[in-house]
Parts: structure tokens; C-alpha cells; sequence
């Protein structure tokens, strides 16, 4: 299991443009994943668009729009990219990695606020390459389906509450071999309970009852709407922090029999998601965005 740094905190210094991972540049840079609770006032971030049922077939790159040029309209495009998306096949997307990069990094323009999400893909190989299917707050609350690339045969599940460090979330799930086999990966995330499923099995469930702080006096579980995400990244980068370099298994090799065309890749072929109703006493004030009105 991972020895430093969740992906939140890793990925900061990957996508160091997108303001999900900590920074923030202008215009459409600001667009998802302005954190309110370190914002100006809770409404000072861009509305978060309301949780759209749907079976995405990512065949084409018609319904993706690329970070540079996102205004914040959902209805103009249901995934925004960082990076390089590639149609393969005319059935499928491809999550590229090529030398000098950061990979790629495709996030919904709509955010669930509980949910059954599944992602159909494969993954990429090699030392210090990561794969990920996650679920990420404006908050820092996180569900993963993570993928090191010298470990094909298993997945790593995960969760975080508000972006706080707990090595003791993560646990392995085994899979056959993720690069050759393509495979199913759902998240049936529930307001007391999540689990983690493989081609319809359910291999694990964390209930929001074991995930309670004494110390904070409130449940580390993640509760607030996230939006679906979707990477390939070079965890083995040299400027890494050794923790996260041997997590990932090692360093990049750039010249890697693993790429293709110059550069890794994965393949996602289609994310489904179902969303589910906002919690019992939720006070919306529309339809549109889901609004924070307190802290809590």
C-alpha cells in the first residue's frame, strides 16, 4: 500500500493548473474544484452542476472539452481534460502519458452526491505509472480505485475525509491482469455505507458507522458532492517525494517497451453513473447546483 501521500496530495504536483489539487490560475484553470471552506465566503466558488444519471460511451471526443477552454457550463459538455485524450478504435478513450508530461486527467462536468458510478477500462504498466477511477470532492473527500503499474493482479481501494491523511484506509483487491483484461469497477457510494465492486462482485464495504473520530467527534466518511475522475500519471517522477516513488514501484522508465506511439496509455470504454437522492433534509435551492450553507 501506498507509504506517502494520497492521490489528492500526490497529484499536486501533477496537475498543479487544476485548483482541485491546490492552486489555481485564471479563467477557465478556476472552473471545479474551488474548496469553500478555504474560500472567501461558501459562496464564493463557481456552482457545482447537480449529479446527471447517464451511461457515458466514451467513443469520440465530442462530449469532452478541454480544460483551456471550459466556462463552467455543464450543458455544454459532460467531461472536461487535462492532458491528452485519444479515440481509439472509434469504441474507446485513451488516457495518454507521453515523456515530459503529466499524463492525462478526465473529470465529469457534473458532480454525484451519493451514486453508483462504474468505470469499464484497462489499465497502463510500469514502474511509477498510476491509473486511477476516483471520486473527488471540492472538499477533499475521495473514493479510489487506484492501479500501480508493476501490480497487475491487484486494485487498491481507498477513501479520505476532507483531504486528511489516513494510511490505515487503503486496502488491496485482487483482479486479473488489469492491462490485458478489461474489467468493470463500480463505487455504490451510499449515505451509510460505500463499496468497491469488480465485474459485479462486491469485493468490499466500509460503513460511515466504523469511520467515526473521537477526537473530532464527527465521521470521517465522505459526504459531499464529488466529481468523477478518471488518470494516468507519473507517480515516478524523480521530483516526487520518495514515499510516493516507491508506492508506485519506482521511477519512469521513458523509453519503456510498455508505450506505444511514444506514450503510456489506458483505455476507458464507458462510465456509467446512477445517482441517487440528496440526503433526507437536504434544503435545495434549486435544481441546477448543489449550494453549501454551513461548514458542516
Amino acid at each position: 500500500m501506498r507509504s506517502q501521500q494520497p492521490l489528492s496530495r500526490s497529484h499536486t504536483l501533477l496537475f498543479s493548473l487544476s485548483p482541485e489539487y491546490g492552486q489555481c490560475g485564471v479563467g477557465a484553470y478556476c472552473l471545479g474544484g474551488c474548496d469553500p471552506l478555504y474560500s472567501h465566503s461558501l459562496t464564493s466558488c463557481v456552482a457545482a452542476p447537480v449529479c446527471k444519471s447517464s451511461d457515458y460511451k466514451l467513443t469520440s471526443l465530442s462530449d469532452v472539452t478541454p480544460n483551456t477552454q471550459y466556462l463552467g457550463d455543464s450543458s455544454k459538455a459532460n467531461w472536461v481534460s487535462s492532458g491528452t485524450p485519444v479515440v481509439y478504435q472509434d469504441n474507446s478513450l485513451l488516457l495518454t502519458m507521453a515523456p515530459n508530461t503529466v499524463g492525462t486527467l478526465l473529470s465529469s462536468t457534473h458532480y454525484v452526491w451519493y451514486g453508483k458510478i462504474s468505470a469499464t477500462m484497462t489499465t497502463s504498466q510500469g514502474a511509477g505509472v498510476v491509473t486511477a477511477f476516483i471520486m473527488m470532492s471540492d472538499v477533499k473527500d475521495e473514493i479510489d480505485f487506484e492501479f500501480v503499474g508493476v501490480d497487475l493482479e491487484h486494485v487498491q481501494s481507498n477513501y479520505y475525509f476532507q483531504g486528511i491523511t489516513d494510511y490505515g484506509n487503503g486496502q488491496n483487491l485482487p483482479v486479473s491482469n488489469t492491462v490485458q483484461n478489461v474489467h468493470t469497477y463500480t463505487l455504490d457510494w451510499q449515505p451509510d455505507y460505500i463499496t468497491w465492486s469488480i465485474d459485479g462482485q462486491v469485493m468490499r464495504t466500509k460503513k460511515r458507522s466504523e469511520t467515526w473520530n473521537a477526537t473530532a467527534q464527527q465521521y470521517h466518511f465522505p459526504q459531499t458532492p464529488a466529481r468523477i475522475m478518471l488518470s494516468l500519471w507519473p507517480a515516478g517522477l524523480p521530483t516526487n517525494g520518495q514515499g510516493t516513488i516507491d508506492w508506485a514501484g519506482g521511477l519512469v522508465d521513458w523509453n519503456s517497451p510498455y508505450m506505444q506511439n511514444g506514450y503510456f496509455y489506458a483505455m476507458v470504454k464507458d462510465v456509467n453513473v446512477q445517482c441517487y437522492d440528496p440526503p433526507a433534509g437536504y434544503n435545495n435551492s434549486g435544481s441546477k447546483s448543489y449550494v453549501y450553507n454551513s461548514r458542516a
